[in-house]
């Protein structure tokens, strides 16, 4: 589904398309006269606010079932986390420790700049009612944090929880699920496996036909704020562009190569350097899945990675480590609370980092695979998850960016790994010519996918 429905027209230029043609009528609208128009009120209860609800509405649907059966079978795999030992556990500690970063990041990005806060009273009035029709039915309890927090974390009634929403209840059963899973009879626990990974790509696949619809719902949903709300919301929303790249790019040019430089002993610019290709592959196609098989072989030809490190730890990270998703979510669940004017507290910011952790741990590695989670994240907050679609039209150039995050910390874990197993990530391994072979004309040998698992 990498191309639109119109011949030669990728998803991702018709997507910016929309956003700009929605901004440029609603603008055109607003300086006319907005809502006054005649023609303008019709237009948007009947038109362009259905169409973002059904876009919406798509994306919402599959939030629950991903998040579970995600997290689940991911816990579930790491069952052999018994058998690998202290490898599986540096692997996943890194994860945490990296991703954990990138989102205390992106918070204190968005606290120092701001980039939701200056709506006026009327301008906030305004966006209230244009999103009010869209909102999910059902009282929304923020997140507090405190004792009552942990005690609330384990649900009485999980489908209740699924139904409110309720993300800590949920992400806290597909825990303790796939716990359960790894002491079943190895053909129960393969036969409940296999069922939750078929529930995960049906999801995807959801995800998929919904972004067919997106650019249309984008243009619909940018034409229904900009007609309100003039340039005062865009202003805003380039400002939260500009904060996101720029958390983006201190953790890419910041974290990750120091975290390079102290625990692989890979000189920080020289990883950056080696990881070109694998940085230009994610970036064109967005999606870390797609990203993997080169990867793999630029971590074991470039980087001296041994191919049992790099075929365990890079499918791995493809699927649960996510710095780029994880830096992306706490900035856009914040930036959205300062455009709704909700005050988040220390404690409920810290449940943020939480959420988008193991949110970015679940979130598909494909273009737009975090949305429908990160709409979980902003209902537990108090936000409504609609507000979403204020940051649609602009996603597709931050997903990109991001992924190329997500691979690249995904190599970084495999090369620290690979130095506190004793190996010597960098060595001069002779590099792929362009052909694909080494300078000794030989293939590079890559993890089968049994052997990545």
């Amino acid at each position: 589904m990498s191309r639109w429905l119109i011949p030669g027209l990728s998803l991702r230029t018709a997507i910016l398309l929309g956003l700009l043609l929605g901004a440029v009528c609603g603008l055109g609208v607003n300086l006319l006269g907005g809502s006054a128009l005649p023609f303008v009120p019709p237009l948007l209860a009947y038109v362009t606010r259905p169409l973002g609800q059904i876009f919406l509405g798509l994306l919402t649907m599959t939030v629950v079932p991903l998040v579970f059966a995600s997290l689940a079978a991911g816990v579930a795999r790491l069952g052999d986390l018994k058998k690998l030992g202290r490898i599986g556990l540096k692997t996943m500690g890194f994860f945490v420790v990296s991703m954990a970063a990138a989102v205390v990041i992106g918070l204190v990005l968005v606290n120092l700049i701001r980039p939701g806060v200056g709506l006026s009273d009327e301008t906030r009035q305004k966006l209230a009612e244009v999103t009010r029709d869209q909102a999910v039915p059902g009282e929304r309890k923020p997140a507090q944090f405190g004792i009552q927090t942990l005690v609330n974390i384990v649900p009485r009634n999980p489908i209740r929880a699924a139904a409110e929403m309720d993300m800590l209840g949920v992400i806290f059963f597909a825990l303790l699920f796939g716990i359960g899973i790894t002491a079943l009879p190895a053909r129960h626990g393969e036969l409940l496996l296999n069922v939750l990974q078929a529930i995960n790509e049906v999801m995807v696949y959801i995800i998929g036909l919904a972004m067919l619809l997106a650019p249309v719902a984008v243009f619909a949903l940018i034409f229904s704020v900009t007609a309100e709300l003039g340039l005062e919301l865009l202003r805003m929303l380039l400002l939260y562009v500009v904060v996101v790249l720029l958390g983006l790019g201190i953790q890419f040019f910041g974290t990750l190569p120091l975290l390079t430089g102290m625990l692989a002993r890979i000189p920080p610019y020289a990883f950056l350097w080696k990881a070109r290709d694998i940085a230009i592959t994610a970036f064109s196609t967005s999606s870390s899945s797609a990203t993997l098989a080169t990867s793999m072989r630029i971590a074991q030809t470039h980087l001296g990675i041994p191919p049992h490190i790099a075929g365990f730890v890079l499918p791995l990270g493809a699927t649960m480590n996510m710095n780029g998703t994880a830096l992306f979510e706490g900035v856009t669940v914040l930036f959205l609370a300062q455009v709704s004017g909700v005050e988040l507290t220390l404690g409920q910011q810290g449940i943020v980092v939480l959420l988008s952790v193991l949110t970015a741990i679940g979130a598909a590695g494909v273009p737009g695979g975090s949305i429908p989670l990160l709409m979980m994240v902003l209902a537990s907050v108090g936000v409504e998850p609609e507000r979403i679609g204020l940051i649609l039209g602009v996603d597709r150039l931050l997903d990109m960016c991001r992924t190329v995050l997500n691979v690249v910390g995904d190599v970084c874990a495999a090369a620290y790994v690979a130095r506190t197993e004793g190996q010597t990530p960098a060595a001069p391994i002779p590099g792929p010519s362009a052909d694909g072979k080494d300078e000794q004309g030989a293939t590079p040998e890559l993890p089968t996918e049994s052997a990545a698992r």
